[in-house]
Parts: structure tokens; sequence; C-alpha cells
């Protein structure tokens, strides 16, 4: 499997405000949607991508991120198998981000964050 590649880059706004929380290591993970767009000859949408970031770079993208925020996104594609309470097996697809760059305030805004561009080890990834 050396030669198979598992990398994802996006750029998007920020589809509501960060989550943030504690893991029990005491480490930090950051949750967070970036709608991303797309154009086809005929057609224009929207997809939504699921972000989680894990330990420093969780604690300054809680800090810095808001809704509307511009920012590219690079990390691993990761898919979880749970069952919900009905007994339905469900999938949930997100990416696991090692790199966090601001590119700027809300839309429509001139304020600019004053965060630098971060990026994790994978052995940052408690898992």
């Amino acid at each position: 499997m050396s030669n198979d590649l598992n990398q994802c880059q996006f750029i998007g706004r920020l589809g509501k405000e960060p989550e943030v929380r504690q893991l029990q290591s005491g480490d930090s993970v950051c949750n967070f949607s970036l709608a991303v767009g797309w154009k086809s000859k005929d057609k224009e949408g929207v997809e939504w991508v699921n972000i989680t970031v894990f330990g420093k770079l969780a604690d300054i993208c809680g800090k810095y991120l808001k809704k509307g925020s511009q920012v590219f996104v690079s990390g691993k594609f990761k898919t979880d198998k749970y069952t919900d309470n009905n007994g339905v097996e469900r999938y949930s697809t997100k990416i696991m981000a090692n790199e966090v760059q601001f590119l700027g305030g809300k839309p429509n805004s001139q304020e600019s964050h004053a965060a630098p561009a971060v990026t994790t080890d994978d052995d940052d990834i408690p898992f």
C-alpha cells in the first residue's frame, strides 16, 4: 500500500461556527463544515465537507475561525461506520485535516485573520 495516496485539498467557507471540545486525553478536537462550490458547463452547486482537526491546530481553528471564514484545508479522507438508534448501519465521511490556512475574513469584508497557516504531524492525531 505504500503507493496509495489519501490526500484531499479544499478551499471553502465555514457554514457555521466551529465546535471545539476536549478529549479525555486533554487534547482538543475542532469540527466544522466547509462549503465548497463547483461549476460545470450548465450547473453550479455547493458540497458540504465535514472537517476534523486535532491538537494545537484545533485550538487555533476554534479561536480564529468564524462562520463565513474562508480557508484552505488539506488532510486525509476518512469514513466511519456506526449503528444509529434504530439499528441501521450508517456511514459518516470527514476530512482529518493536517493543514489549515486562513485565507481572509467573512464574505464582503476587508477584515483578515492574524493567525498563520499551521500544520500538524500525523503523530498529533490521537488514533
